[in-house]
């Protein structure tokens, strides 16, 4: 090839440049004389086949690939290193097999294979086997053997500005479509991951890859596109994100992302702002911008997922920043101080009515989005409480009802209105709404139906639905439970319901059984942790298998262990029953915490539009319905989701309903990513610094275990204002490391200097 002749032209002692072919170096090579420029590793193969026949040598591999292939394995993959495996071995075994798979919970995403010039390959394509043909076909290459495993955490966009950038750079500039194709091509890639990209940009990085891949004259520049056009081919919905949606799935592309944890935040709260607020001591303000986007902050500071966390850059060395616990504090110091009670309204009344089905999260956010709008919002609620699945799903100890009664009486004071005790498809059904003159209507439903485990005896006393029991004790009805209860399920429900049971009575025993292991629990960590701190027993690895009765009452359960799989969809692997170890558990009471569902029945005279699981059929840009006027969003959309992603659900609900009321396009707008404002870097002096070197995450106290006894005391207190201030200094300030960020900065430096020159 190409570089191989360029590589005997420097042999030669001339300028290393590829020369067009034929003559191919076999015929005419080094000093003009017949060349073999095969590698080292080919060259190693020729005595075990003299020595061993070649009859030996073919039984490894496949047909046309014969022998083994040395591999360099790196990247997201838990054993990293060089691995020899026989030819035609699928990219499965070599990544999960060898590689032991993700080190951690993410999930891996695409390999790459052949070194910078190679194509990434899918997840869903790993049984495709290792041989030249193969992985040509797919739009790779062997290469030098190189395999570069990619997560979830990896932008596939950036990977193909990453390594087009480094070929550009390699290329000798003999042929112009290398040298300048190769420039064009990381110039748009360069656009697209900076958030200024246009979908004229795909079709272009297409054509001219497939230029540069034909017209090029060496290796280099006919395989440089190969990153690009795999990527593509394989990803086109990231580049996709990138132009359309100013996204990126990985979190990756600075400029789009500015701050990771505003970015992460489904519904864009100022996280590295009002904690920069806290490390000033200014508390009010920290509110204000935590307000501005949230209108259930104080609940979200005590139940949400804080996805923010989980992507905090100080966390990549360290414990990430307290965010969840940051914001706590400052609602904590709005509601102690009066600053929370009241909302003013700065636009004129528009005198429309827009009805909202359902209190839970997804409700108020929309109602009280809409409200700031000038609307007329009326929630109408099935239940003879407020809030949702806030105020049924979610035990006191963890959301105490007066810091939700805070946070709905703020809702209420936008102007939104909640009517109790009215539940559609009884009391009212949609066309009443329209012909009471509400002109748009939004579906907060929920999802509160348990699913069903589908084995034997399922139906019989003492078996409950883990949402019920969430929902009586939570309403202050009286729950009969006995003194041996099991708990099927690893959410955040079934952890629930074993720690709301354990506070009702002593029982002799709470379990948990669940069917894989501690690293795919979906549950919140925290609450595990407590779970297990109360003594709660979790039983790893094992399913339910029939239910035992007596006398027509649970008497036990009869389980099976369990054995973890392959990877399935979910980028967990699927746990698989181990024939013969069945046993059985006496149990007077089993909580079934499986997931939840939908209750779609209200809506079956409706005429809106299902999916097969049972939730409503939106456009998940806009989350309208098939039918003209009404708008669904919240967890009768998504099933079980987090709180968070609910709020989001109905402020982006609102958004749509203006549109559609105004007689406008109805189209979710996207922009980058950036804070409302910067605030100035806190200065520290030198003890301050190395004390913050050292700093690590605060824990808040937490009520003693003697005293969680028969009550649903609040369990995690705040942070003091001294861990607060302390904590929001261990901030990295990831938004100015932007353009915008780095001009903000070099505009501070300015105004200081002159400050100082006067």
């Amino acid at each position: 090839c190409g570089e191989e002749t360029a590589l005997i032209k420097s042999i030669e002692g001339q300028m290393g440049q590829p020369r067009q072919r034929p003559p191919y170096p076999v015929n005419k090579g080094l000093w003009g004389c017949p060349t073999s420029i095969n590698n080292v590793e080919t060259f190693a193969n020729v005595p075990i086949i003299i020595s061993e026949g070649a009859r030996k040598y073919k039984e490894i591999g496949v047909p046309g690939n014969r022998g083994t292939k040395i591999f360099s394995l790196v990247g997201k993959i838990k054993n990293t290193g060089l691995v020899e495996v026989p030819l035609g071995t699928t990219i499965h075994k070599v990544v999960y097999d060898i590689g032991g798979g993700s080190p951690d919970k993410t999930k891996i995403k695409a390999i790459q294979t052949g070194g910078p010039s190679g194509g990434c390959i899918p997840e869903n394509m790993f049984d495709l086997h290792i041989d030249y043909e193969s992985l040509s076909e797919v739009g790779s290459i062997m290469g030098s053997g190189g395999m570069i495993v990619m997560d979830d955490n990896t932008c596939m966009v950036d990977v193909a500005r990453y390594f087009t950038n480094f070929l550009q750079e390699e290329s000798c500039g003999k042929c112009s479509t290398c040298r300048e194709g190769t420039q064009q091509m990381n110039n748009i890639l360069d656009k697209i991951t900076k958030g200024y990209g246009e979908n004229e940009d795909i079709e272009l990085l297409q054509e001219l890859g497939q230029v540069i891949k034909d017209a090029s004259m060496c290796g280099l520049g006919q395989t440089a596109s190969n990153p690009v056009l795999a990527t593509l081919r394989y990803f086109m919905k990231e580049y996709e994100n990138h132009i359309v949606k100013k996204k990126c799935d990985a979190g990756v592309c600075r400029e789009i992302v500015s701050s990771l944890c505003q970015y992460t935040c489904p519904i864009g709260t100022e996280a590295s702002v009002y904690t920069a607020l806290i490390a000033q001591g200014k508390f009010n303000e920290a509110l204000e911008i935590i307000k501005k986007d949230n209108p259930l902050s104080s609940a979200l500071s005590r139940v949400c997922n804080h996805p923010c966390e989980n992507k905090c850059q100080a966390g990549q060395g360290d414990d990430p920043i307290a965010i969840r616990n940051l914001k706590r504090f400052a609602t904590d110091y709005g509601l102690k101080n009066n600053l929370m009670t009241e909302v003013q309204n700065s636009v004129e009344p528009k005198g429309i009515k827009v009805a909202i089905v359902g209190s839970g999260p997804a409700g108020l956010a929309c109602g009280f989005s809409l409200s700031q709008m000038g609307y007329e919002a009326t929630i109408f609620e099935k239940e003879s409480v407020e809030g949702g699945m806030l105020a049924l799903g979610i035990p006191e100890y963890r959301l105490p009802r007066n810091i939700l009664k805070a946070d709905i009486d703020y809702v209420k004071s936008a102007g939104v209105r909640i009517k109790t005790n009215s539940a559609l498809g009884t009391d009212f059904n949609m066309d009443d709404l329209f012909k009471q003159d509400f002109k748009a209507i939004f579906i907060a439903t929920g999802a509160y139906k348990s699913l069903k485990m589908r084995i034997p005896n399922e139906d019989i006393d003492g078996v409950i639905p883990g949402m019920n029991l969430l929902k009586d004790i939570n309403l202050g009805k009286p729950v009969q439970i006995g003194k041996k209860i099991g708990i099927i399920g690893g959410g955040n429900s079934a952890v629930d319901a074993a720690r709301s049971v354990l506070r009702l009575e002593k029982p002799e025993s709470v379990t948990i059984f669940y069917r894989r292991t501690i690293d795919e629990m979906p549950a919140y960590k925290e609450e595990i942790e407590d779970a297990l701190l109360e003594g709660i027993r979790i039983e790893f690895l094992t399913a339910p298998k029939k239910l035992v009765a007596k006398n027509d009452k649970l008497s036990a359960c009869e389980f099976m262990r369990m054995r973890m799989g392959n990877v399935d969809e979910s980028g967990r692997k699927r746990p698989i029953p181990i024939e013969g170890s069945e046993f059985t558990v006496e149990l007077d009471t089993l909580i079934v915490s499986i997931s939840e569902s939908p209750d779609t029945s209200c809506l079956e005279k409706e005429k809106i539009e299902l999916t097969k699981w049972e939730t409503i059929q939106v456009n998940p840009e806009t989350f309208e319905t098939n039918r003209y006027g009404v708008f669904a969003g919240g967890d009768v959309v998504t099933g079980p989701n987090t709180v968070v992603d609910a709020v989001a659900s109905g402020k982006i609900a609102a958004q749509s309903i203006n549109q559609y009321l105004n007689g406008e396009e109805i189209k979710r707008d996207y922009s980058l990513t950036r804070p409302s404002i910067y605030p100035e870097p806190i200065e520290l002096t030198e003890e301050e610094a190395e004390n913050l070197l050292t700093a690590k995450r605060p824990k808040p106290k937490q009520l003693s275990l003697d005293k969680r006894n028969n009550n649903f005391h609040e369990v995690e207190l705040a942070l003091t204002k001294e861990q607060a201030v302390q904590e929001a200094k261990r901030c990295l300030r990831c938004e100015l490391e932007t353009e915008d960020g780095k001009q903000f900065m070099k505009e501070l430096k300015e105004s200081v200097k002159e400050t100082e020159e006067v």
